[in-house]
């Protein structure tokens, strides 16, 4: 059970409801201002919509794994994963922040560093060790070319 609850989707969700939590009963009057936040948000939004589109396409293209805890089968380095290491996470953060913006949410900013955070910690160093230890010299390669977020 546990793998199904500890999932950066469901803490996304997490934070989502914080945020929406934060905007609907303690927003002290506080905003962004007009229309550019709900712009900005949306393009974000949309940003990583299409980076989760582009990566899921790629994992699957190589018949590799999508969640977390699992042993990949393959090293995906083409696509959207030449131009970052952890394009879904980044998608995420970027749901995150959009998502923040749109609703008004100026208290919650805090959150997108915490969530960045945990998910550098609990996720991803996880996986880049399981990474390093199957395919070693080309996730060493791999490593050296790529950052890990952009």
């Amino acid at each position: 059970m546990k793998n199904y609850i500890d999932l950066p989707p469901v803490w996304l969700a997490a934070a989502l409801v914080v945020a929406w939590m934060q905007k609907t009963h303690f927003d002290f009057g506080l905003s962004f201002g007009p229309v550019w936040a709900d712009l900005v948000g949306g393009l974000l939004v949309g940003g990583g919509i299409v980076l989760i589109a582009l990566a899921a396409y790629e994992m699957r293209r190589h018949r590799t794994t999508i969640i977390p805890h699992r042993d990949p089968a393959a090293l995906v380095t083409s696509g959207i994963f030449k131009r970052s290491r952890n394009p879904i996470y980044l998608a995420d953060s970027l749901i995150l922040t959009g998502m923040i913006l749109y609703w008004d949410a100026v208290l919650s900013l805090p959150l997108i560093p915490v969530f960045v955070w945990w998910i550098e910690k609990h996720f991803i160093l996880a996986e880049e060790k399981r990474l390093r230890r199957n395919f070693r010299a080309n996730f060493a390669r791999y490593e050296k070319q790529t950052r890990r977020w952009l």
